[in-house]
């Protein structure tokens, strides 16, 4: 049904606008779909759109699959995007950190087990760190490596330098978790 003419909105929203803002929600919803199961689960979506999103999931052919991310985004609109939209956020954001967090772990334990000054640099950078239990983890890496034997003190670099090289807020509390 059409408002009245004397509706008082400044401007009505244009077709080009509601269009734009369909293909946005149909977006969001092709990124639901992209998400694990695990991650889709914890989004708490209405039971609608979850088996939505369950059955494009399981449509093999693209025209099929096409209309189902149609109707998954007609649905989008039946419900607030914007929360969905800011946790999807949150997660990729968290999956960044992660993932920046894993590379500098991988470049710090390369630098410790090529050069002898790295601990020093990396102590320096990091206050708080149980310097010694890396040291012991870096010369059992380092005779490993001398020995060809299986990575297991490697790993266990790795790992310890992950976990204090945590997100820097809570720096105290990740280096004390080393030793």
């Amino acid at each position: 049904m059409t408002e009245p003419p004397g509706n008082d909105d400044p401007q009505p929203v244009s077709k080009t606008r509601r269009k734009k803002d369909m293909h946005a929600l149909q977006a969001l919803g092709e990124a639901l779909v992209a998400l694990p199961s695990a991650q889709l689960a914890g989004l708490d979506l209405p039971e609608r759109l979850a088996d939505a999103i369950a059955q494009a999931r399981r449509i093999p052919t693209f025209e099929a699959r096409r209309r189902q991310m149609q109707y998954i985004g007609r649905l989008m609109r039946e419900v607030d995007a914007e929360p969905i939209a800011q946790r999807l956020s949150l997660m990729r954001n968290e999956r960044r950190r992660d993932n920046t967090r894993h590379h500098e772990a991988e470049r710090w334990r390369e630098r410790l087990l090529a050069e002898d000054s790295a601990l020093t640099e990396l102590a320096a950078t990091h206050p708080g760190l149980d310097t010694q239990h890396l040291h012991t983890l870096v010369r059992n890496a380092r005779r490993e490596l001398a020995r060809g034997d299986p990575p297991k003190a490697n790993r266990a670099l790795f790992r310890a330098l992950r976990d204090c090289l945590g997100d820097p807020p809570a720096g105290e509390s990740g280096g004390a978790d080393i030793g």
